[in-house]
Parts: C-alpha cells; sequence; structure tokens
C-alpha cells in the first residue's frame, strides 16, 4: 500500500509510524484508518519488530475524527457513530494493546478526542511539555470511545476522570504527567531523542519478557491476587525456558552485555 496520511518504516528492529495530517492536526479519515491498520498488520508478521514508536507529524499529534469526513448537520440523515467505533477505532486500540512487544507513544502536541485515547493505548507516553490532552467529547454530545471511559478511571481516579470528559478541560503534558496520566513530560526540543532512545533500548531488551510484562500488567485489572500468582507461576516457568532469559543471566555472571534476540 502507499501510505499518504502516514509515514511507516522499520529499521534495527524499531517500528515508526507518523501520523501524517499536520495540516488537519492528523486527524483520522477512513482512508487514514486503512493505511494505519495496514502498518499494524506489516508490524504484527514481522517477527524482527521488536518495539513500535508511535507519534505525529507537524504542531499535533492527533485531533481525533477528521469531522469533515462525516460531516452532518441538523436535520440530516444520521450517522451510525457505533457502526464507525467498532469497524475503525475499536480494532485500532485492540490491536496496539495485543502487539507483544514496547508501544512507545511520543506525543507531540495536541491529542483530542480519539487521539487522546488512541495515545493512551499505547504502553508508555511521553509528551512534550506544550502538548495537551482534550476529551473534546463532551463538546459535541458524544462519549470518551476509543477506551477512554474504561482507561480514564483506572489512570487517574473518578474524579479526575469525570472532570476531564464533562469539562472537556485541556490538561497540560505536565498535569498529565503528575496525574499518572502519561509516563512522563520533557522539554519539546528532548521529545525525540528521548522517545528514540526508549525505543532503541527495546529494540535489544529481552522482547518475550517485556511482552509478558505488558500483558500481565494490563490484564491485571480483571485478575484477584491468587490467579494473578498463578499467572505469574506459568509465566516465569515458560520464561525461564527461553535464551534470553539464559542469557541475561550469563551476561550478567560475566561482567559483559546481553545479547538478547526478543524470542
Amino acid at each position: 500500500m502507499a501510505y499518504e496520511s502516514i509515514k511507516f518504516e522499520v529499521a534495527d528492529g524499531v517500528a515508526r509510524l507518523t501520523l501524517n495530517r499536520p495540516d488537519r492536526l492528523n486527524s483520522f479519515t477512513v482512508a487514514m484508518h486503512g493505511e494505519v491498520a495496514d502498518a499494524l498488520g506489516q508490524i504484527e508478521a514481522d517477527p524482527t519488530v521488536r518495539t513500535l514508536l508511535l507519534t505525529g507529524a507537524g504542531r499535533g499529534f492527533c485531533a481525533g475524527q477528521d469531522l469533515s469526513d462525516r460531516a452532518v448537520a441538523p436535520g440530516s440523515a444520521p450517522v451510525d457513530l457505533g457502526e464507525s467505533v467498532e469497524r475503525f477505532y475499536n480494532p485500532l486500540v485492540r490491536r496496539l494493546v495485543a502487539l507483544p512487544m514496547p508501544v512507545v507513544c511520543a506525543v507531540n502536541g495536541v491529542a483530542a478526542g480519539a487521539g487522546a485515547n488512541l495515545a493512551l493505548a499505547c504502553d508508555i507516553v511521553i509528551a512534550a511539555k506544550s502538548a495537551k490532552f482534550i476529551q473534546s467529547f463532551a463538546r459535541i454530545g458524544l462519549i470518551p470511545d476509543s477506551g477512554g471511559s474504561w482507561v480514564l478511571p483506572r489512570l487517574v481516579g473518578q474524579a479526575r476522570a469525570l472532570g476531564m470528559a464533562l469539562t472537556a478541560e485541556p490538561i497540560s503534558a505536565e498535569i498529565a504527567a503528575q496525574w499518572g496520566l502519561i509516563w512522563k513530560a520533557v522539554d519539546d526540543d528532548a521529545l525525540a531523542a528521548t522517545a528514540d532512545a526508549l525505543v532503541s533500548q527495546f529494540a535489544s531488551a529481552p522482547t518475550a519478557g517485556l511482552a509478558a510484562t505488558k500483558k500481565l500488567i494490563r490484564e491485571s485489572w480483571l485478575s484477584s491476587l491468587d490467579a494473578e500468582l498463578d499467572l505469574q507461576r506459568d509465566t516465569m516457568r515458560r520464561l525461564g525456558a527461553t535464551h534470553d532469559y539464559q542469557e541475561g543471566v550469563a551476561a550478567f555472571l560475566a561482567k559483559r552485555q546481553p545479547a538478547f534476540l526478543g524470542r
């Protein structure tokens, strides 16, 4: 597929996906959804990819849905927003969460609506200090989709989640980091280097262990302590038989850098 709405490349174990409609703050159209889905399919099929970096081009990360792509007006025929969510946004969030590798999001500017929740679907979110997170759905009579109503109270608690969702008030990157909405806020001119250093680290890390950690933590919301202890036991048994565990121990004992294979 020839990409027009995104940039995508894979090198040295890192997949880099950049939303690339800067004139529209990288808001989503049906065409962009198709391109992102195609890129994720390539990542899922490529065993050399060990981490994904998601970011945006220009002055924004993503403004959510491009409303001009499904324009409506009072009195016009209704649009089935449920079909749009089920066909495009839900699969996107599910695929990001399920990727068996760390997914890093570098939020370079405003992240609004589904764009904010797309960022929050990633495993580690780093934001430029000038960036803002906006649950803008209330402004047009909708609810926080793309996982928003689920993830917000789990990250920041019910009071802050309701405040963000009901007022649509912009939250600065620094406040987002203080609240635990994201991993960290960095100076604007340090964002690219910080994100690059992190994905470079992940590209040479023991990917199977990181993927298992991601899965356990994400699914722990649904587990009892007893069930989680059993999952930890089973996962440790599986990982203890991997090359990367053996290599990690050998490298530690030999006081050398490990050479992980990522599987």
